[in-house]
């Protein structure tokens, strides 16, 4: 009898052990996939970058910013909203664990970089908040996408989602600030004052950004006349332009 309790008990022990091994290997499968969306999608605009560049002698985008979420956080928040914690519920209700935030110059290419990436055939745009047209309460300000792209394995193709924000560097600038004094805001006595100034902030940026963007689209206005031969070395010069 003591024989066969053993037994069963090294069974059940084995069968968890497998189960665990299974699991583990099926969420770092999951987490491989987010990690390889991220690097399309950052492929994707680094493409896009260069073709403005040629095209229209500027880029864009100021920088690429890629996160994928750790695992203590992303169980924080699978607990927080009381999820199972398989990975098939994790991929269908988690939809920012793998993030990437494009930084722009100018309000008006977060729009331009944001069209061209959605209307690529493998982009399938899931939510879209514009945060930019309709800021929050705070006076946070960003264009926040919900995507899902596929990614091509050696046996397979998985589709998964990620996060983009587009934001031009002032609304970058401001809204670190207010990530630090969110972490803080415990330990911060002065914490409505703080706000109000913070907010105070967001509309004097987002008035910045309106201006320095006229005034660029106005330098861009001003036409000179050029002859046949300038307008030939202004093509030749393109040609010198780095891909890098």
């Amino acid at each position: 009898m003591e024989n066969y309790l053993d037994q069963v008990l090294k069974d059940k022990a084995a069968n968890y052990f497998m189960t665990v091994i299974d699991t583990v290997l099926e969420y770092k499968e999951m987490m491989l996939a987010y990690d390889c969306a991220i690097r399309e999608i950052k492929t994707k605009f680094d493409i896009l970058n260069s073709e403005f560049k040629i095209r229209h002698k500027r880029n864009p985008i100021a920088s690429v910013n890629t996160r994928l979420k750790s695992n203590s956080s992303l169980m924080e928040k699978v607990n927080r909203r009381g999820l199972s914690t398989d990975v098939a519920t994790i991929e269908e209700h988690i939809e920012d664990i793998a993030g990437v935030r494009i930084i722009c110059n100018y309000i008006d290419d977060i729009y331009k970089i944001a069209d061209a990436f959605t209307s690529q055939n493998d982009v399938e745009l899931l939510k879209k908040k514009d945060y930019i047209a309709n800021p929050k309460e705070n006076g946070y300000r960003s264009l926040h996408l919900i995507v899902r792209i596929p990614v091509f394995f050696a046996e397979e193709i998985r589709k998964v989602k990620v996060e983009v924000q587009i934001r031009t560097i002032a609304m970058d600038f401001w809204a670190s600030l207010e990530h630090q004094m969110k972490y803080k805001k415990s330990n911060l006595e002065s914490f409505t004052e703080i706000s109000a100034r913070l907010k105070e902030c967001a509309e004097n940026i987002a008035k910045t950004d309106k201006e320095m963007q006229e005034i660029r689209r106005s330098i861009e206005g001003i036409t000179l006349k050029k002859s046949e031969e300038e307008i030939f070395v202004e093509k030749l010069k393109k040609l010198d332009i780095s891909l890098n």
